[in-house]
């Protein structure tokens, strides 16, 4: 299914309330980026002194990287990154580029916030853009212009789940979010994702709950079954669904914080 071209805005003015933090500005701190603020710097900092909040996060990335390598080596170059967030420091375009720069990458965010910065740094660039919009409304998600100026949705896609899905609080959504993609995607197309677990560091994980409600941004983990349930009937690539730390790890530099590494699930699954 290929969309119409259209052009996309040349202008954007960004936006953003710096009284209080935002968690897509906290997770850019996080990973080294520079679009966050005072407010956001303060609680990071704070909160970085009572738990790795910074390790789970970098650990979390590291699987991104590690899956992007795998999309292009399997033959994709096209990428839906749902939850994005604000696409800091060596998010999906970035590594996605100097692999292949005929990769194309649709980031989706409802977050003015987020997608303002996004527009702000992607503004020159051919490649990658930023859709507004609920990534739980799939048809509006693949039908947006801005989506339809870059992906051919007749050809593989890989569609990112990372980090998001613990943002949908209703127990079967992730679930319903994973099966509406799959309904619209190619054969030999791609679904990676992550999930936040208490399964093995309940405590750390308390933590980063009690974080999130700091950013009016509530997040629900779930066990290692819950998850299975989501991705029952899809094909999933050697190892299955595992800590993300562990997800094709080999060779890799140990995460600095081992409890950091046990509170997320990781797997990516193909399209037949």
């Amino acid at each position: 299914m290929r969309c119409a071209v259209q052009d996309r805005p040349k202008r954007v003015t960004t936006n953003g309330d710096a009284e209080r933090p935002n968690v897509a500005r906290l997770y850019d701190y996080f990973l080294g980026g520079a679009h966050n603020f005072a407010v956001d710097r303060k609680l990071a900092e704070e909160s970085g002194q009572d738990f790795p909040v910074a390790e789970m996060i970098r650990g979390v990335r590291s699987f991104l990287r590690r899956v992007v390598k795998v999309c292009v080596d399997q033959g994709v170059r096209q990428f839906l990154d749902l939850g994005s967030g604000i696409p800091t420091a060596g998010n999906v375009h970035e590594i996605a580029l100097q692999l292949d720069p005929t990769c194309r990458v649709v980031y989706v965010d409802f977050d003015p916030v987020a997608v303002a910065h996004a527009r702000t740094m992607l503004r020159d660039n051919l490649s990658a853009t930023i859709v507004e919009a609920d990534l739980r409304d799939a048809e509006k998600v693949v039908n947006a212009p801005e989506t339809c100026s870059l992906i051919d949705f007749s050809q593989p896609v890989a569609v990112f789940m990372i980090g998001v899905l613990p943002y949908l609080l209703e127990p079967g959504e992730p679930g319903d979010v994973i099966a509406a993609y799959r309904e619209l995607i190619a054969p030999g197309s791609l679904i990676a994702l992550t999930h936040l677990t208490k399964d093995v560091e309940p405590e750390l994980v308390d933590k980063l709950i009690t974080l999130a409600a700091l950013t009016e941004t509530p997040i629900m983990p779930r066990s290692k079954k819950d998850i299975e349930e989501f991705v029952d009937g899809l094909e999933l690539l050697d190892p299955g669904l595992v800590l993300a730390a562990q997800w094709r790890a080999d060779g890799e530099v140990p995460g600095a914080s081992a409890a950091a590494d046990a509170t997320s699930y990781g797997t990516v699954a193909e399209i037949r």
